[in-house]
């Protein structure tokens, strides 16, 4: 099957997705593949709905989240047409509209973001410079205060910074560019780092805001790296895109309009903004029943 795999994720490349997306895609196929496997499937029949059916009820019996069975529901979708189109299967088994797993009305997809009480105790933790490096306290403020995911945090290069304007160009998924106002405290932080840290670095010449120790630009795996220590730390469950809710969510916290937080964010849609943020949570709508 990794022959198959492979010639999946070149004919990806030519319909022109994202690198992320075919990453994305082929991870959750080898996951479907990894299934059939333990099953000992037949190998020669490579998706029927039969497997489909069996792999989302195996989905759902281990309570993964519905946006990620339906996120694997969707890369299992895309396979199948590459199959039914280089003619390895004769008909299309998935149907998203059938078989994405629906929330139910008033179970909004609930997202999680950082109370203000532990945004404070971040920012206090970073203000202890024996614990954190100015690159580190950098990364995140950035996180905190940009909304940039991991993989766009990684690739801010200096050019991308306007101190003139006070804001941040950032390329984000599919090549789209928004525009982010930094606020001045960032704009110290960037500045700090940029004469402290990294003009010590090996990497001084680089082209990209953040280097490492051994690269000229910062893995996204280090950052993660640093949270999960810091998690242990602070005793707060930490991953880089808790911080991308945190700012979305905040700013509406702040009334800040939807149409502004999807363009910082860099959503495709205000109703994909709408979608994951506004909501109301299970102690909102226990306190507006009791005002009745």
């Amino acid at each position: 099957m990794s022959d198959l795999i492979q010639s999946f994720g070149q004919w990806l490349t030519e319909e022109g997705r994202a690198l992320k997306t075919i990453e994305s895609y082929v991870s959750d196929v080898k996951g479907y593949q990894q299934f059939l496997s333990e099953k000992a499937v037949n190998e020669q029949q490579p998706l029927s709905r039969f497997s489909f059916v069996r792999y989302k009820q195996y989905l759902l019996d281990r309570k993964f989240a519905v946006s990620t069975i339906n996120k694997k529901i969707n890369s299992l979708k895309v396979y199948n047409d590459f199959l039914e189109k280089k003619g390895l299967v004769q008909e299309n088994f998935i149907q998203l509209k059938r078989d994405r797993v629906q929330i139910a009305a008033g179970s909004e997809h609930v997202v999680t973001a950082l109370s203000e009480e532990e945004v404070e105790r971040l920012l206090f933790y970073a203000e202890d410079q024996t614990k954190v490096s100015q690159r580190n306290k950098l990364i995140l403020y950035l996180l905190l205060y940009t909304g940039v995911r991991v993989s766009e945090l990684t690739h801010i290069k200096i050019e991308d910074i306007d101190r003139l304007t006070a804001s941040l160009t950032v390329r984000g998924k599919g090549g789209k560019i928004r525009e982010i106002s930094l606020r001045q405290d960032l704009l110290n932080l960037i500045n700090d780092y940029m004469k402290g840290e990294r003009s010590h670095s090996k990497f001084t010449e680089s082209d990209y805001l953040l280097v490492s120790q051994r690269s000229p630009r910062l893995h996204r795996d280090a950052v993660r790296n640093w949270l999960a220590i810091l998690s242990k730390e602070l005793g707060i469950k930490l991953h880089p895109h808790l911080f991308r809710h945190t700012f979305c969510t905040r700013l509406l916290n702040k009334g800040i309009d939807l149409t502004t937080v999807s363009k910082l964010a860099g959503h495709a849609t205000v109703n994909m903004t709408a979608k994951f943020y506004i909501q109301t949570t299970r102690e909102e709508k226990k306190n507006a029943v009791e005002r009745l």
